[in-house]
């Protein structure tokens, strides 16, 4: 009897050590156990969007944006009245959130639909997550995307010379890096991407709950070892500071005044808001148009992350309201 249970304990402290080895050698076990929370949360408030979506929308889904890449997907949602025409829509291309290790464009699949029946050809576009790929690849990809989406803009009702990049959260992040791609050659050269669409095709930015300036992210606070895992699976190193492109994420130190109109927004209670807040006052400093939708720090009931999918909730409503005042006035 004692043999076995020495046996057992020994089973335990080896499983045990195996189990710390495994979360300090590599990021994956911390990765998967925050993907799979991250997407049970989105699917959550897919399924509570659904309710809110109108009839008369059509799609192409899971276009493959380079046949080259096994994760390049795209869906396309645009009015059905002009399926069986070739009029073309102001085209908001949407990058999806999930901290770069988890998420799908099906995930907000149904915010994308409202945002088409107001009259846009949307489009949600998937990316390769962390740790399985790493950084820069996310950006790369969604310049293929938009490539992909000029040259098939007939077949899909895409107006290329007014595209309007969004995102959220980590989406936002990336979809302000490209923008920032195709405004500045010298930021794009350094992130060994050449621009797919020009400057004056960029009609502007839609950004939400995102971070853009990682030198102002508190490792030390209640959030640092969620950031820490995170950062390591993106940067595909554990010393992620020492990433030869680690800079180049900071996108706030990049900005001119060539970077396009933007509407920016996060929740009063979002970890992330200093991070729209900075954004929102350094592109103001350089002379960048900026619509922003902040709020109180007392707003109650508290606006978490991702409060803009919430169209349950009036502050939800609200961004969505001038979100598509935003784009409106890119038409």
């Amino acid at each position: 009897m004692r043999t076995r249970v020495l046996w057992a304990l020994a089973v335990v402290a080896i499983l045990a050590l195996g189990g710390y080895a495994a979360f300090q050698l590599s990021p994956w076990p911390s990765a998967l156990a925050i993907r799979a929370a991250f997407d049970k949360g989105a699917n959550t408030t897919s399924q509570a969007l659904a309710r809110h979506v109108p009839q008369g929308v059509s799609a192409r889904l899971d276009e493959r944006y380079d046949a080259a890449d096994s994760d390049a997907h795209l869906d396309v949602f645009y009015p059905s009245e002009i399926e069986k025409g070739e009029r073309a829509l102001t085209t908001v291309v949407w990058v999806h959130g999930g901290g770069w290790i988890s998420g799908s464009k099906n995930q907000i699949a149904n915010y994308l639909k409202i945002l088409a029946g107001k009259g846009y050809t949307v489009v949600g576009v998937d990316y390769s997550v962390a740790p399985g790929k790493t950084y820069p690849t996310p950006l790369k990809q969604v310049n293929a995307a938009l490539a992909y989406l000029e040259r098939n803009a007939r077949r899909l009702h895409v107006d290329a010379s007014r595209i309007v990049l969004a995102g959220d959260s980590g989406g936002a992040h990336i979809a302000a890096q490209v923008a920032n791609a195709v405004s500045v050659p010298a930021y794009a050269a350094s992130l060994g991407i050449a621009p797919s669409i020009g400057r004056r095709q960029l009609r502007g930015v839609i950004l939400y709950c995102g971070g853009y300036d990682f030198g102002k992210i508190d490792l030390d606070g209640p959030f640092g070892g969620f950031m820490r895992t995170v950062l390591w699976s993106y940067f595909g190193r554990k010393d992620y500071l020492a990433h030869p492109l680690f800079a180049t994420a900071s996108v706030v130190g990049y900005l001119t005044p060539d970077f396009p109109p933007a509407f920016i927004s996060v929740g009063n209670a979002d970890p992330l808001a200093p991070q729209s807040r900075v954004l929102a006052e350094v592109l103001a400093a350089r002379g960048v148009r900026v619509d922003s939708l902040f709020f109180p720090d007392d707003t109650a009931p508290a606006l978490g992350h991702e409060y803009q999918f919430n169209l349950d909730n009036a502050a939800g409503r609200l961004a969505l309201e001038r979100s598509l005042k935003f784009l409106a006035d890119r038409r």
